[in-house]
């Protein structure tokens, strides 16, 4: 690989809580310039991987912090059935850790049931970003749940699929159905009726686990809401479209986004790489499982540095400047 040119700096952290552990990923500019950090929640299985592309784009303008959960992304996994108010636990934890008194909170799927459980809890947060929220309480059941994350699959890229793939191995089956029934239970319309941040709803046009309806409701639900979706996009939109996610977080942070629209899929979609290459691809891929593996070892280092080798590697396929 050449000499390391990126901006971009990466440092890994654990924070334990209850004697469950948070792996917490920061995000930062060398040179950074006006910040609002960011803290990045995601959801069921899953882990921060899902946020390769957002944490970065969002980084430009604050500092990010993309948590593993505990259970999730090869971290130990805590006993009996963890709910949203035990992972909002390990939320706040890490807001603590970190001096984070008023950051932008953003959740994907099962990550929106949290974030909203920590804005019940901290009303002094003003501003939040769902992504794809979940359970629509017009359906509420597994099977059926099952039915729509199918559904909106077919309609995300390889790359998704085999990120999300590892993920789930990570996290493993028995955790899973663990954590499962909390957030089939969680009922986003009562429980964010009384949050007073301005919170804005996103969702991809093929997103059949958030469908538009329920997103109706939440914002005749909540106090202060925005809509919007992108054309194109699935339920994990903050992947394959997260310049387009980007760019409604820091609007919606300015004050500058209409309370509801949408986003052409080209405005939003990941562009094509410019320097990518069969060796930088398959680089890439070797970062990954490196990291995936250390995580299984529990190597915070292993992860650490294959992390920030994976970032260095997406910053040279995409530097507009080399």
């Amino acid at each position: 690989m050449p000499e390391d040119r990126s901006p971009i700096r990466i440092d890994v952290d654990l924070v334990e809580c209850d004697d469950a552990i948070t792996r917490v990923t920061h995000v930062g500019m060398t040179e950074p310039g006006p910040s609002r950090p960011f803290v990045l929640v995601a959801g069921l299985g899953v882990a921060s991987t899902y946020f390769e592309f957002l944490a970065p784009t969002l980084a430009h303008r604050g500092d990010v912090y993309s948590l593993d959960l505990p259970g999730f992304g090869g971290l130990p996994k805590p006993p009996g059935r963890p709910d949203t108010a035990f992972f909002a636990d390990q939320v706040e934890a890490v807001l603590d850790r970190f001096d984070l008194e008023n950051p932008v909170l953003l959740g994907h799927s099962m990550g929106t049931q949290v974030v909203v459980e920590v804005l019940r809890r901290r009303p002094r947060i003003s501003h939040a970003i769902l992504v794809g929220p979940v359970v629509d309480d017009q359906e509420p059941g597994a099977l059926i749940q099952a039915v729509r994350f199918a559904q909106s699959s077919v309609h995300e890229s390889v790359h998704l699929a085999m990120t999300a793939l590892a993920a789930y191995l990570l996290c493993g089956t028995g955790y899973f159905l663990r954590t499962l029934p909390a957030m089939l239970r969680f009922r986003m319309r009562e429980e964010i009726a009384p949050v007073t941040a301005k919170v804005l709803l996103v969702r991809g046009e093929f997103d059949h686990s958030s469908p538009r309806r329920f997103h109706s409701r939440i914002v005749a639900a909540a106090q202060d809401a925005w809509r919007w979706e992108i054309e194109g996009a699935a339920h994990a939109v903050i992947n394959g479209h997260a310049i387009g996610v980007a760019r409604l977080a820091v609007r919606h942070l300015d004050g500058t986004l209409p309370r509801k629209g949408r986003m052409p899929e080209a405005e939003a979609v990941l562009p094509p790489a410019r320097h990518a290459d069969v060796r930088m691809v398959l680089a890439a891929v070797g970062a990954r499982v490196r990291e995936w593996v250390s995580a299984l070892r529990h190597d915070r280092r292993g992860v650490e540095a294959s992390k920030r080798l994976h970032a260095r590697i997406l910053w040279e396929a995409y530097d507009p400047d080399r």
